[in-house]
């Protein structure tokens, strides 16, 4: 079996983060959701379980972090084309997401970036596969 990930990530307005990433064409996993948490699926290996503030300190003794004034992690998703991640930034943005700094063109490698709802902060990136093969040429 493949290994998988699942980051949890704490939302203010579950429905509202649903929804943001409904429009950005992800589907939720019904049997790991309830009225607290929402099973993302990214992929067949990458989930993010977004759940209420409350349901998030479930799972810590830690303060929660306002993401809209500190950040916890940034989330990094390959794209499979330049214009899928234009796309995805761009849904992103349209869904009620905001800006999280520029666009970086580097040829090979290509990647903006959002904040969801919530403030998590999320990179989208193409890398051409010869260069992330490490053909030089």
């Amino acid at each position: 079996m493949a290994q998988m990930i699942f980051v949890n990530l704490p939302v203010k307005d579950l429905e509202t983060t649903k929804g943001f990433f409904e429009k950005l064409g992800y589907g939720f996993n019904p049997a790991f959701s309830d009225d607290k948490t929402a099973c993302l699926v990214i992929s067949d290996t990458i989930f993010a379980m977004l759940m209420t503030e409350p349901r998030f300190k479930d799972f810590t003794k830690k303060d929660v972090t306002d993401a809209s004034k500190s950040t916890e992690v940034i989330l990094a998703l390959s794209c499979d084309s330049r214009e899928e991640v234009d796309r995805l930034a761009d849904a992103a943005l349209a869904a009620g997401g905001f800006p999280a700094g520029e666009t970086q063109d580097l040829g090979f490698m290509y990647g903006r970036s959002f904040q969801d709802p919530d403030h998590h902060n999320w990179e989208v990136i193409w890398m051409d596969p010869a260069a992330a093969a490490g053909d030089q040429g």
